[in-house]
């Protein structure tokens, strides 16, 4: 009964512990590794080519040549996101550049203090 009660704590330990660090911000580089393969499989399935192919971009709404485009993960790989099709989305390569690490609700926070910042100097 022992092991079995070490083995269950161990692993709550570990859900724990997954956890926190994605809460925090920190991803260990397996997970990285695994969502960049996991997103080089999705850019090759039909789903991905048709989202290509309307060729618009998720965050300014502007069209643009599938070359302009590029794969984003919504809440992004180092804040733990994970590549499924409910964290991806097209982005044209000026927004994706624009977005970096941040999620949807950090950008609409920058883009607003921004406004204030522009609007207090004039």
């Amino acid at each position: 009964m022992g092991s079995w009660l070490n083995k269950e704590f161990a692993q709550v330990v570990k859900r724990c512990y997954k956890a926190f660090m994605i809460v925090h911000g920190f991803v260990d580089d397996k997970h990285i590794k695994k969502e960049k393969e996991k997103a080089r499989v999705l850019r090759k399935s039909p789903w991905w080519k048709q989202l290509l192919a309307q060729g618009k971009c998720h965050y300014c709404q502007k069209t643009f040549t599938r070359e302009d485009l590029t794969m984003d993960h919504i809440t992004p790989i180092s804040r733990g996101g994970r590549t499924v099709k409910g964290n991806v989305a097209v982005a044209c390569k000026p927004c994706n550049s624009e977005k970096k690490y941040y999620t949807p609700a950090e950008m609409v926070m920058l883009k607003k203090e921004a406004a204030v910042k522009a609007f207090e100097q004039g």
